[in-house]
């Protein structure tokens, strides 16, 4: 666990996605939680340590944002379509982490938890002397939510930003890089992306510009004429991003995945 301020503490280092949480007068307000049983409890019991959780906001329905939302507490916050996603995915959530973990035992107390509260516009909670904006991003996801905290400076963002390669199966592209943008207009200090370290405004226009590359791209061999089968079999983003498939190696279909969702994005703006 880093601790960023005197009121906020992050972890970058569990299984999943990254984690943090702020300390008010009147309780703590925490934003996702670590994707494994044993993870989350320990973070729910960091959490005990430094006040009442009273809020949990859950940033988007991915399995790594959702696995341990059972274990922390607190009440959920999270996008309507978010808790669409979760209720209707259970069963493939359950095989993908067993792929993942052989040998998992769900046991007494797991489900996979959806939003209690759920928001299709921004909010703002006030808790204690803290303020935190509750921001819909729609992006990496159409269900992306960022939590901004003004008085810490500093803003969680889920996969909104992350330091590793962009999954983009379900990007709004167009639309990630305009929010951004907003982001960086933002008086933060601290940037807690959804993976990879902690970071700050210097690192906005490098990531907008790992996605502009894709729309670069997509959108060329889309003007000469290839189809979405043509595109997937010769596009292969070395020259561009020479050592992708190491940075995720879960993934061995990325690129012809990525291509396939800028292309029918594109095709779709049109």
């Amino acid at each position: 666990m880093k601790q960023l301020t005197p009121n906020v503490f992050v972890s970058t280092s569990n299984e999943g996605c990254n984690t943090g949480f702020v300390v008010t007068s009147d309780g703590v307000v925490a934003h996702d939680a670590p994707m494994l049983e044993k993870e989350a409890k320990a973070w729910a019991a960091e959490i005990a340590r430094h006040g009442k959780l009273q809020y949990l906001i859950n940033a988007e329905p991915h399995l790594d944002h959702v696995a341990g939302l059972c274990f922390v507490g607190g009440i959920l916050i999270g996008h309507e379509g978010s808790r669409e996603q979760i209720l209707k995915n259970v069963d493939e959530y359950k095989a993908r982490m067993m792929k993942f973990h052989p040998g998992i035992i769900f046991g007494e107390g797991f489900y996979f938890r959806a939003p209690d509260i759920t928001i299709k516009d921004n909010i703002t909670i006030y808790l204690g002397k803290h303020t935190f904006k509750i921001l819909i991003m729609p992006g990496h996801t159409p269900w992306n939510i960022c939590t901004f905290v003004p008085e810490e400076h500093v803003i969680f963002t889920s996969d909104t930003i992350t330091g590793d390669v962009s999954v983009l199966d379900e990007a709004l592209l167009e639309e990630w890089i305009e929010n951004l943008k907003f982001i960086q207009s933002l008086d933060v200090d601290y940037i807690v992306g959804g993976h990879g370290e902690v970071t700050n405004k210097s690192y906005i226009p490098e990531f907008i510009k790992g996605l502009q590359t894709w729309l670069d791209v997509v959108g060329d061999a889309i003007k000469r004429g290839m189809t979405l089968d043509e595109a997937k079999k010769k596009i292969t983003m070395k020259k561009e991003f020479p050592d992708i498939l190491e940075k995720c190696p879960f993934k061995p279909d990325l690129v012809s995945a990525n291509v396939a969702r800028v292309y029918t994005y594109l095709k779709n703006k049109k």
